[in-house]
């Protein structure tokens, strides 16, 4: 459990709270047309079951240590950043990058399997209209179901680890010691949605699954390095909070791709390394103590499950 926060840190105003949902949903209101979706399309459970371990991983707030690792993973597979880099705005408008890829996650988390299958049809479609031709030759789509399970494989083994090390709340009383490979078993529905196989069902499975692609990546390409260390647009405030949870994430990545963005990852841990993970982990935890226990998109689907009451923002 978390431990109880002072006053001066729960009273902390609402305009941060909504400063935060409107920066990571991309939405005046932290609650767009996707996430009032969640609540009123469909009935009953999703893809996942409520309050499983896919729920607690993905409406835990490391997800945003998560994010950055994930980002850097795909970063180190050359055709998979060429349809980043031809195919979005993520320079322009890296918010809006950020609430696009959050739209699939917590839709195929908490939305009804109605809704879920809907926004899996949507990506689908948008992944089609994303191929070509890197520099020197080499074709790729984002359809392509290798590229598909390489974009999954990383996504996957960050939010495993942001879980693990930097989580605001442990989930072996709930879900035992091998709650890692429930997880990996149970997120590859998705992956399998949008169109790839032969996908891992434990952790083990997922780390052999990462060494297998080593001949196929290249060095993290500098400017989505800088990118990353410093987002534009953000106050001091903001950049003092996401600087500790990007320092975090630099320890969480597979040896695998750790080497190729010039960070330490997993396979070094000090007392320095281990001071950055409990600092960023008290930073998430005082960040929900703001936030309060629940995102908008769990709110929704426990309003739509008859588990919890009705959020104010969907009147």
């Amino acid at each position: 459990m978390v431990p109880p926060l002072p006053p001066s840190v729960t009273a902390l105003p609402a305009r941060a709270r909504r400063t935060f949902r409107e920066r990571v949903s991309g939405d005046p209101t932290g609650a767009p047309g996707w996430v009032r979706d969640i609540a009123l399309v469909g009935a009953g459970p999703g893809w996942f079951e409520p309050g499983g371990v896919v729920w607690r991983v993905h409406g835990d707030l490391s997800t945003l240590v998560g994010g950055v690792v994930a980002l850097l993973g795909q970063g180190a597979h050359p055709l998979a950043m060429a349809g980043v880099q031809r195919h979005s705005d993520y320079r322009r408008d890296p918010w809006g990058r950020l609430a696009g890829t959050a739209r699939w996650l917590v839709v195929s988390t908490f939305g009804s399997a109605e809704l879920a299958g809907r926004e899996a049809a949507r990506v689908r479609a948008m992944h089609a209209r994303v191929r070509g031709t890197t520099g020197d030759g080499r074709a790729y789509s984002a359809s392509d179901p290798d590229l598909l399970r390489w974009v999954h494989l990383v996504f996957t083994d960050a939010f495993l680890a942001a879980q693990r090390e930097v989580g605001t709340d442990r989930l072996e009383p709930r879900f035992g010691r091998r709650w890692p490979d429930a997880y990996v078993r149970e997120w590859a529905r998705t992956a399998r949605a949008l169109g790839s196989a032969d996908l891992p069902g434990s952790e083990a499975e997922l780390a052999e699954a990462l060494e297998a692609f080593a001949p196929a990546l290249e060095a993290v390409p500098e400017h989505l390095l800088r990118f990353l260390a410093s987002p534009p647009g953000l106050g001091r405030a903001e950049g003092a909070f996401y600087s500790g949870l990007a320092g975090a994430g630099a320890l969480l990545l597979s040896p695998v791709v750790a080497p190729l963005a010039g960070v330490p990852g997993r396979a070094v841990r000090g007392p320095r390394e281990r001071a950055r993970l409990v600092a960023a982990r008290t930073q998430l935890r005082t960040a929900r103590a703001l936030l309060g226990p629940h995102s908008p998109s769990e709110e929704a689907a426990r309003h739509r499950l008859g588990l919890g009451p009705r959020p104010d923002w969907l009147s």
